[in-house]
């Protein structure tokens, strides 16, 4: 029922938008609102993950230009676009193994762990590119924001997938099930006999390493990097995530949800730029529409459940 409200909720920003703008609902830009959602879409389906296991990543905003600027400079020393994009994802799995082993091993809370990372990861990712902005010289690199099919540029289509390969493991497989089932009681699932520990950190390994595929999309698009490309992901995809319905608490949540809910932020600024809306109002009512959002979907959990 949640899904279906904030669908609805979406559907009504759409219909609104529509009627204030003849610019709004065109070919031309629902694919620049999909293409704007794209990236930072892959990085909400890491960190749903995340959140539906109890735990959440502020690394992202890390790890996401850490990979961009590993690409880059991958990239320009030479290395194959395909074996550079691997080299980043690995280094983002990489960094995600990190934080799994130290929340399930040492027992650091989420919030503290992933904090630290998100510093040492973003520190590393000014560092290798000395807080310049560097271009990348091999234009081959743009094969991830390539339009191949229909017009529509390729981080598109491997949102999709992406998205449609996690619906999966979390709906039909007994991995989907044990991620739930941790979130929603770490203890229970653990005198039950699954591997909490386990599978614990490799929702955060799928969630760094998503991130950091996200930021090779992101240079591959502009064809250049700098520390700071994506850093704001982190709060973003947390947004996202409950916004479609996620509880911080852990065991519930919808990859689905959490695309209607990147959707949802997508949709709202590309309507207000249209509608000419200075950017010192844009943050608050975007604020406003959030709260607005969540407290009506949550009410009306509340209404049904009595």
């Amino acid at each position: 029922m949640q899904g279906i409200a904030i669908s609805l909720f979406l559907v009504a920003l759409i219909i609104y938008f529509t009627i204030s703008s003849d610019r709004f609902f065109t070919y031309d830009n629902m694919i620049t609102i999909l293409t704007a959602v794209s990236v930072l879409g892959i990085v909400t389906v890491g960190q749903c993950l995340t959140i539906i296991s109890g735990g959440f990543d502020l690394s992202v905003g890390g790890v996401v230009p850490l990979g961009a600027v590993v690409f880059a400079k991958v990239v320009n020393g030479g290395t194959p676009v395909g074996v550079a994009i691997l080299l980043a994802v690995i280094l983002g799995g990489v960094i995600g193994l990190i934080n799994g082993l130290v929340i399930s091993r040492l027992k650091i809370n989420p919030l503290i762990a992933t904090l630290a990372m998100l510093s040492i990861a973003g520190g590393i990712a000014y560092s290798v590119v000395g807080g310049q902005n560097i271009a990348i010289e091999n234009p081959s690199a743009s094969i991830l924001s390539d339009a191949w099919v229909a017009d529509v540029p390729n981080q598109v289509w491997i949102l999709a997938i992406i998205t449609v390969a996690a619906w999966l493991v979390l709906n039909r497989t007994v991995v989907g099930r044990a991620i739930f089932a941790v979130g929603g009681n770490r203890e229970a699932s653990w005198l039950a006999g699954m591997r909490v520990d386990l599978i614990t950190t490799c929702v955060y390994v799928a969630c760094g390493a998503l991130a950091a595929f996200a930021g090779t999309i992101m240079a591959s698009e502009l064809l250049s990097a700098d520390g700071g490309l994506g850093s704001d992901s982190a709060l973003t995809s947390i947004s996202a995530v409950i916004l479609g319905g996620a509880s911080l608490s852990g065991g519930v949540g919808s990859v689905l949800g959490a695309i209607v809910g990147i959707l949802i932020l997508g949709v709202l600024n590309n309507g207000l730029v249209l509608l000419n809306v200075s950017a010192f109002y844009q943050d608050i009512i975007t604020g406003v529409v959030l709260l607005l959002a969540v407290g009506l979907v949550s009410l009306r959990g509340r209404l049904l459940s009595r």
